[in-house]
């Protein structure tokens, strides 16, 4: 596997623990970002999504799906603009901001890892 991928893999297992803790203790993870407790099931179904794109990492890292590999850059980057725009509509505390951290971290690290295999030319 490729530096690249074992990178995706790793943010695929990131967002996979991510997707298990909202469908089996949400509460607990909302009570770290300072957002209330619900009994919605709106946060499972996000663990849900989350677990499966999770999965979508796993198998694009183990097939070396590069176009999945670099898109997920900006994608991943971007979201701390979601989550700032959240947090100044009022919509979620500040320290939403902290998972979106580690977002942009892991789309450096993908970067960084894909220029490094990428011949000079």
């Amino acid at each position: 596997m490729s530096y690249s991928a074992k990178t995706i893999f790793a943010f695929g297992v990131y967002l996979f623990l991510l997707g298990v803790v909202f469908l089996l203790v949400p509460n607990m993870l909302l009570g770290l970002l300072q957002m209330p407790p619900t009994s919605e099931v709106w946060t499972r179904v996000a663990g849900m999504l989350l677990m499966g794109i999770g999965i979508y990492y796993f198998v694009a890292a183990l097939s070396e799906f590069r176009i999945f590999i670099v898109w997920t850059i900006p994608l991943r980057a971007s979201v701390i603009l979601f989550f700032g725009a959240f947090v100044i509509a009022g919509l979620a505390p500040p320290v939403l901001l902290l998972l979106s951290a580690v977002d942009i971290a892991g789309a450096l690290w993908t970067w960084s890892a894909l220029r490094k295999e990428t011949p000079k030319q």
